[in-house]
């Protein structure tokens, strides 16, 4: 095929996708004025979530079986070229300090690399070899659970991941802003949040983007939820590494247990910081290493240890 025919093919590709579409009634947002111009990107934006509502049970399915897997031990990675793929890394780097995750457990790929996460790699997006690659070199296993996140539902990486992950026999999902995607078929759960063109013809940064955002913030947070990651909503495996954080701890000590500044001094340093540990020892009133015990035996899920803590 001559790249002439390439050309022609992806051009019409991308005329039939509905995150490609041209809205002529904006054809001359240019002219005007900067308020109404943010006015009209803020309607835009306020339709994001219905359309991310319109999914919540494929979304749920996914997290149920995600969660299943990575209780078992696990990783999640997120697969993606340009935006979709800095999305995905975002999500994966901000799962340590928030829910003391190992770096390992949730991993952002992106096609050409961490060059990529500023700089444009070219032709990385179109290669199914790099993701090919990227992922053998994480040693794939059934655990495991690949995410594709593409826009478009095209991109050749995202749609090569999930392939070559299902080949594997690893659970996959496929995230996309298109119905009827590629990379949706491909995976075992297609997820399409569909929020229509965007008002810069085809820039998937605005809309797309930020439905993939939204979508993603429930995959890992909810997941770590069902793993016991929080008590409530307060997050008691947060990674106290910096005096915010430190600060943010107590506070989540204080919330759960009630307890006074020094009781919670006290319960921090007997459990070496940990706030999941130094809340059980407040409220079931044992010492650090009981409480690491019965957290252990109970997968890290605080409620299920208080229920069996000695009365």
């Amino acid at each position: 095929m001559t790249s002439t025919s390439n050309h022609r093919d992806l051009q019409a590709q991308l005329e039939s996708l509905t995150t490609e579409a041209f809205r002529p009634e904006l054809a001359e947002i240019d002219q005007l004025p900067t308020l109404d111009i943010a006015r009209l990107m803020n309607g835009e934006d306020t339709t994001v979530p219905t359309a991310v509502a319109r999914r919540l049970p494929e979304i749920a399915a996914a997290i149920d079986a995600i969660a299943e897997r990575m209780a078992r031990g696990g990783r999640l990675i997120y697969a993606g070229a340009g935006t979709a793929g800095r999305l995905g890394v975002l999500d994966a780097s901000e799962c340590p300090p928030t829910f003391n995750t190992d770096p390992d457990e949730v991993v952002g790929l992106i096609a050409g690399g961490p060059e990529a996460m500023v700089t444009s790699v070219e032709g990385a997006e179109d290669s199914a070899e790099f993701a090919r690659a990227d992922l053998d070199a994480l040693s794939l296993t059934p655990a495991d659970t690949v995410v594709g996140i593409s826009a478009s539902g095209r991109t050749p990486y995202a749609i090569a991941a999930v392939e070559h992950a299902r080949g594997l026999g690893a659970l996959t999902v496929g995230l996309s802003c298109n119905a009827r995607s590629a990379l949706g078929a491909a995976a075992e759960h297609g997820i399409e949040v569909v929020v229509g063109p965007e008002l810069v013809t085809g820039s998937t940064r605005l809309k797309a983007g930020t439905a993939q955002k939204l979508v993603l913030n429930m995959l890992s947070t909810i997941t770590m939820i069902r793993l016991g990651k929080t008590y409530g909503n307060l997050m008691v495996d947060v990674r106290a590494s910096n005096e915010k954080l430190r600060a943010r701890s107590r506070r989540i000590v204080a919330l759960a247990t009630g307890a006074g500044d020094e009781e919670i001094e006290r319960a921090l340093a007997a459990t070496d910081g940990e706030v999941k540990n130094a809340i059980l020892t407040l409220l079931a009133g044992v010492d650090g290493p009981t409480a690491a015990r019965l957290l252990e035996e109970s997968g890290g899920h605080l409620r299920a240890a208080l229920a069996a803590a000695p009365r």
